[in-house]
């Protein structure tokens, strides 16, 4: 499903709420689709069973997936906050880079109203 970076700073667990966040902005992960186990990613990414846990734990207490006994843990309604806000992180992250870039305030202003008036034209 994904890779975990053993050399990072950023913990493990962060790393798999993180991924698992990315992976349904993405679209590669959608509503009621059903996660890997915990004893299943933990075997996968060569972590202890107890990092996935905790990071399937945060997820559901963040309202981003929900468990159902006995069956597994699934992504939550994708119109919740978090999927919104953790878009808006990646935007900044984005625009941070563009900025580094020389990208100008007006150049990214317009880029954004272009992506709206083309999705806009999609969604009708």
């Amino acid at each position: 499903m994904f890779s975990i970076d053993l050399t990072s700073r950023i913990p493990i667990y962060e790393q798999i709420y993180t991924k698992i966040i990315e992976l349904a902005i993405s679209g590669t992960l959608n509503e009621n689709d059903q996660l890997p186990s915990v004893r299943n990613l933990a075997k996968d990414t060569g972590v202890n069973p107890n990092t996935v846990a905790k990071a399937y734990q945060e997820l559901e207490r963040k309202g981003v997936i929900y468990s159902v006994p006995g069956r597994g843990s699934f992504i939550a309604d994708m119109d919740n906050n978090i999927f919104q806000e953790a878009s808006l992180l990646e935007f900044e992250k984005s625009a941070v880079t563009a900025m580094k870039w020389g990208v100008s305030a007006d150049t990214m202003k317009q880029r954004i109203d272009l992506v709206f008036k083309r999705n806009k034209e999609v969604s009708t």
